[in-house]
């Protein structure tokens, strides 16, 4: 039997039992959390969040992407959602490699060059990436009025670590 075929039958398991057919569209919290894909986060329980309490965006890395942007933009204009968290973690594959390495290994392994996706947005500092995540969202003008907080959670001990918001003027100032 396959994985697909295991989730199948978990989900008529489930449809049994199911009883959250009454709630609302619009997250509950009016919040919206953009994070990693990692299996490793049960991002709901780590927050402390229901069903119906949030929207959770995930892709690799927790990225602001253009698709990630139009969701978090959809879900303050139209559902919502009036602060926004990015979430990225401990022991990230996006820490692994380096994007055009992988390009060329994939072109190397298919035989094959593509057009997309022409990013995978690696990266090597996770404090460094929450940082550009939260101004890539701050920098959107139709959401840039928003409260945007970072975090980091470490995949060991189950915690959040806020990472402070980088400013350039406290930077000279420190310079």
């Amino acid at each position: 039997m396959s994985v697909t075929d295991e989730i199948l039958l978990a989900n008529e398991k489930y449809a049994t039992m199911f009883n959250l057919g009454g709630l609302a569209m619009p997250p509950a919290r009016k919040l919206a959390v953009l994070t990693c894909m990692d299996a490793r986060l049960t991002v709901e329980q780590l927050l402390g969040l229901k069903t119906g309490d949030a929207h959770i965006i995930r892709n690799a890395g927790g990225i602001a992407t253009e698709d990630a942007l139009r969701s978090l933009i959809l879900s303050h204009h139209l559902l919502g959602t009036q602060e926004f968290v990015v979430i990225n973690h401990t022991d990230c594959g996006m820490l692994t490699f380096e994007d055009d390495q992988l390009l060329r290994k994939l072109e190397e392994q298919t035989g094959t060059a593509v057009i997309a996706p022409v990013h995978f947005y690696s990266f090597k500092d996770i404090e460094k990436n929450v940082r550009q995540q939260m101004a890539r969202i701050k920098g959107h003008p139709y959401v840039c009025h928003l409260p945007v907080r970072g975090f980091i959670y470490d995949v060991k001990s189950g915690r959040l670590a806020e990472v402070a918001e980088w400013h350039p003027e406290a930077a000279q100032k420190i310079a």
